[in-house]
């Protein structure tokens, strides 16, 4: 095994991988936000995300490969918990990943051991069908200011995904030891989500996690790491102003990025690349 009590990610022998149906359950990371596919003039985009780069390549390697992902952004884990994962259990799968709690975690008052509960049940649940189950650690944010504050709660929380992983023999990918991702060249302009950039790092790690081979290559973000305490002071303004200001306002309300939207591939389906026929 990889790590004590998880379960052995696929080792390639006569097939490139054995798994014919992947459902992936989440919020907004697993629904691709902050990697938005090209949309209609006035029409919102569609996101591709991590985990359609995993499935495109997970399906260019099986004839009958099938791919569903369940996630909406903004969903908390006790929404996760009540209209995702029946819904996923119900589509057979044999591949299962899971990222569940972060927009828990980040919520002032908060208590992580009290989230890491309820995502237990869900991995309990997941596991107990037999399909391969990966699930997420949070990641490390002590590279940036805004979120600092944050590093030991979530810091708490991977710890207990880890032991529920170890108590489920569940796979741990674990964005907190990305390195690659801890730059703000791979994060959309709103600071909480991955850009096209960082989500395709994340899906690389995820398939050297399952140990799948793949032709996905490391890309360099443009520009330099670094920012003039100047442009650093006029961007955090710019993102006060268009992104944390309307998220306060919708915690305020009580509202949600997700109220009234539902998942973007809520059935077990073939996949094809962007562009692709």
């Amino acid at each position: 095994m990889t790590n004590a009590g998880q379960r052995t990610p696929y080792v390639p022998n006569d097939e490139p991988h054995p798994w014919h149906r992947l459902v992936s359950v989440g919020d907004s990371f697993t629904e691709g936000i902050g990697d938005p596919l090209p949309a209609r003039p006035g029409a919102e985009p569609d996101h591709r995300g991590w985990a359609d780069r995993v499935a495109e390549v997970l399906g260019a390697q099986s004839a009958d490969f099938a791919y569903a992902n369940l996630a909406v952004r903004g969903k908390l884990i006790r929404q996760i918990a009540d209209e995702q994962v029946d819904h996923a259990l119900e589509l057979k799968p044999d591949l299962v990943t899971l990222c569940a709690g972060g927009n828990d975690v980040i919520r002032p008052g908060t208590d992580p051991d009290a989230v890491a509960g309820i995502f237990a049940e869900q991995v309990r649940k997941l596991s107990s069908t037999g399909a391969a189950l990966v699930v997420f650690t949070g990641f490390d944010v002590g590279w940036n200011p805004v979120f600092r504050p944050l590093r030991g709660k979530i810091a708490v929380y991977n710890e207990n995904v880890r032991a529920i992983a170890e108590e489920h023999d569940a796979i741990v990918a674990d964005l907190w030891a990305l390195r690659t991702i801890q730059d703000a060249r791979f994060w959309s302009s709103d600071r909480l989500h991955l850009n096209p950039l960082g989500h395709h790092e994340v899906a690389r790690m995820v398939l050297r996690t399952l140990n799948v081979d793949n032709d996905l290559q490391p890309m360099e973000p443009a520009g330099p790491a670094g920012r003039t305490w100047r442009a650093a002071r006029k961007d955090d303004l710019v993102w006060a102003r268009e992104h944390f200001v309307p998220w306060v306002l919708r915690r305020l309300r009580h509202q949600s990025s997700g109220d009234g939207r539902t998942s973007k591939r809520p059935e077990a389906t073939p996949v094809h690349p962007p562009g692709a026929d």
